[in-house]
């Protein structure tokens, strides 16, 4: 599929810093931020993010939708309770007690990167609150652990580079998208704030740090191995959409959502794009998931 990196509405870190709210849960005191009326739309960002990567869905499709962004465990300014495990499966069970506190009983839900992952479980656990799924980029059940991406990770981690590299990011924007080159086509291109905003809250103490690096490492194909059965029959009208040129999730991973997924009804593929192309090309986002909502406007509210 061709690109298509028109304009799109957007947030400023500043519109999206002065919304942020919390509610408490037993996992912590989960942080967020949230747009619009009407039908909830919930979107589950990926990792080293948090909810400022959907600042363009907040802005755009927020006529339709009361679109919800958290922060996972983790990451961003959510703030987990001491020794809460942050596995997906535990980000799973998190987004179930978040939309309690909200009081919302059904949601659109679109997942990136390893928030797909987790958004997997929470649908394949909770189907009757998911009226729409829509995956980008993000681990299947039948994922390589050992791909030279993620070993290269694990590495860059262990080492301790990977913490300096957020570190001095978090400091120079330039730096920081140096850091961030490989999950952009062009990262150069994004604003300086949005480095910022990514960077600062995952290196700001010690404790924060740890959280960072508990995230990465609780991280395993296992949780989504349990509830493969319960994947397998979960009745949403699925959307699919791949960059082509992601080093972590190969396309045929969206072939696997396909063939085993049963309401997978379109697998959009553009071309070229890396793991993070929901930021890079955010009207092609909003353009299908307004369309993949609008067919199924009369689907159980």
């Amino acid at each position: 599929m061709e690109s298509n990196a028109r304009e799109a509405p957007t947030l400023s870190a500043a519109e999206f810093h002065a919304a942020r709210r919390f509610v408490d849960t037993d996992f912590g005191r989960i942080a967020y931020v949230e747009r619009g009326e009407g039908p909830v739309a919930l979107f589950i960002h990926g990792a080293a993010l948090n909810g400022f990567q959907w600042r363009h869905q907040l802005a755009g499709l927020s006529d339709i939708r009361r679109v919800i962004a958290p922060d996972s465990l983790g990451m961003g300014h959510t703030e987990a309770r001491a020794g809460q495990p942050l596995a997906m499966k535990d980000q799973a069970a998190m987004f179930r007690a978040f939309t309690d506190a909200l009081g919302v009983d059904r949601v659109d839900l679109v997942g990136s990167d390893s928030g797909g992952g987790a958004a997997q479980i929470f649908a394949a656990r909770n189907p009757q609150r998911i009226r729409t799924l829509a995956l980008t980029n993000c681990e299947v059940h039948d994922h390589d652990e050992n791909g030279p991406a993620s070993l290269r990770l694990r590495e860059q981690i262990q080492s301790g580079a990977l913490v300096r590299s957020l570190q001095a990011g978090a400091e120079s924007p330039a730096t920081g998208k140096a850091v961030m080159a490989p999950f952009y086509r062009d990262a150069r291109r994004l604003p300086d704030e949005v480095v910022a905003t990514y960077f600062r809250p995952l290196v700001q103490s010690k404790a924060r740090i740890e959280q960072m690096l508990g995230y990465f490492a609780a991280s395993t194909n296992r949780d989504l191995i349990e509830i493969a059965p319960q994947l397998r029959a979960l009745d949403a009208p699925t959307l699919v959409l791949w960059g082509t040129a992601d080093l972590f999730f190969p396309v045929k991973w969206a072939y696997w959502l396909r063939d085993n997924l049963p309401r997978v009804e379109e697998v959009v593929e553009i071309a070229g794009a890396p793991v993070f192309w929901p930021e890079e090309e955010p009207a092609l986002l909003g353009d299908k998931l307004r369309a993949h909502w609008t067919r199924h406007a009369d689907e159980r509210r």
